[in-house]
């Protein structure tokens, strides 16, 4: 997928397959939360002067360094990075869809109700 719009609607269309997912818009920007805890941060729709699109998603594994590798990609503000979580430009060269898919299932994994974990589980989404 080379157009970031392609991957960032890949991203949140699998998130929003996750069990208990559902999408909010605080600050103008597009989250999926599982419960009341945001798992993906996919910012606002459109780039500008001031933002380029990025996600951001809380890794607690080896795919934390991994993500880090990715040109442009930090800890994330706000305090976040201390708990995981990376911030990923979708204009820089990204690991195939199928990894960043697995970092968004990774991040629902650590945020998630147990209970829609083990949904998850019984019913995997892919």
């Amino acid at each position: 997928m080379s157009d970031w719009h392609d991957v960032r609607e890949e991203l949140r269309t699998f998130a929003l397959g996750l069990p208990e997912a559902h999408e909010d818009h605080p600050w103008g920007e597009t989250v999926i939360k599982a419960n009341k805890k945001v798992f993906l941060f996919l910012g606002i729709d459109e780039q500008t002067e001031k933002w380029d699109p990025m996600f951001s998603v809380k890794l607690v594994s080896e795919a934390h360094g991994h993500a880090l590798t990715v040109e442009g990609a930090a800890p994330t503000g706000h305090g976040l990075g201390r708990a995981g979580w990376v911030t990923v430009p979708f204009l820089a060269e990204l690991p195939e869809t199928e990894v960043l898919l697995d970092w968004v299932e990774e991040s629902y994994r650590a945020i998630a109700p147990k209970r829609a974990v083990k949904q998850l589980d019984d019913n995997p989404v892919r």
